[in-house]
């Protein structure tokens, strides 16, 4: 295969675990967490300095899903608990993980890992990441179906019918923000492996990358109701991915990547796709499945206040 089209496919994989993240918060809760870059970041670290520092790699990885859900925990109690709104309680968390993740790193802005063992050496990365990427999809696609996922997507269809139910959202609010991130530092846990180092910068622009790919995945499968979240996901990350390469490939400069990025956002949104992601949606109408099954779960008393 093609190094170049091999090289767009493994940045897709990696990518596309930190799209699940997002899509949990954004698409999901309808929370707007801006805490994506940070988090990206703080797996990154983690896991290079534990590798540094001599761990095995897959307990990095570990390691830095436990990091993002606490950065994700942290974005809830400030929201749920404090009642600071979505956008500033994230926007708080983003600025803190900055010098968190300069203090893991030691202070340094780069932390190389080319002369340590890591997931990928020895091993063919196409292999190793698409592993990586069916295992984070079926369990993503698996807990959005028990009653948890239930009421997660409950609440974000219509939050005040749920809390009339006597169920306790916020806690399942901050459990779903530690989720989202704990899935965004697992993917940059693996790049940071993949690329053989960890920079203070390398998540940058990551949130944008989300949120594009669930438009361009939203804009293609929205009005296909049997296919599930994770392949809107891993699709639009793909073809977001390969716009970008094949942009620099016809001679963009890298430093247009950031307008190229915007420019893809506003060609797909400006096509018009009632299955996008922000299409306006009547919250006095939820999904039928969902409200239903929450409803169940709080006659049930499955989950109480």
């Amino acid at each position: 295969m093609n190094s170049f089209v091999t090289s767009i496919i493994q940045q897709s994989l990696i990518f596309s675990i930190t799209v699940m993240g997002i899509y949990i918060s954004y698409k999901i809760l309808r929370f707007a967490d801006l805490s994506a870059d940070g988090s990206f970041t703080l797996g990154a670290s983690m896991s290079a300095i534990m590798i540094t520092k001599g761990f095995n790699p897959m307990v990095s990885l570990l390691a830095s899903m436990l990091a993002g859900a606490l950065a994700g925990l942290m974005t809830g109690v400030l929201n749920v608990k404090l009642k600071i709104q979505d956008i500033l309680s994230s926007i708080l968390v983003m600025v803190g993980l900055y010098s968190v993740n300069l203090r893991i790193m030691g202070g340094k802005a780069n932390l190389p890992l080319f002369n340590h063992n890591s997931l990928f050496t020895d091993k063919n990365p196409l292999l190793i990441l698409s592993i990586a990427t069916i295992i984070c999809a079926i369990f993503f696609t698996l807990f959005f179906r028990t009653k948890l996922g239930y009421l997660l997507r409950g609440i974000g269809d219509n939050e005040n019918m749920i809390t009339s139910l006597g169920i306790n959202i916020g806690s399942i609010k901050i459990f779903a923000l530690a989720l989202s991130n704990s899935f965004i530092a697992l993917s940059g846990s693996i790049m940071a492996q993949y690329q053989g180092f960890s920079d203070i910068n390398m998540g940058t622009g990551v949130l944008i990358m989300g949120l594009a790919s669930i438009v361009i995945g939203s804009s293609i499968f929205g009005r296909i109701g049997f296919i599930n979240s994770s392949i809107i996901c891993i699709v639009g990350t793909l073809l977001y991915r390969t716009s970008i390469a094949l942009s620099l490939r016809v001679g963009f400069d890298p430093s247009d990547l950031k307008l190229i990025s915007s420019i893809i956002v506003v060609i797909v949104l400006s096509i018009g796709n009632s299955g996008g992601l922000f299409t306006r949606r009547k919250r006095h109408r939820p999904e039928e499945s969902d409200v239903e099954n929450a409803t169940i779960l709080g006659e049930t008393g499955d989950i109480n206040a």
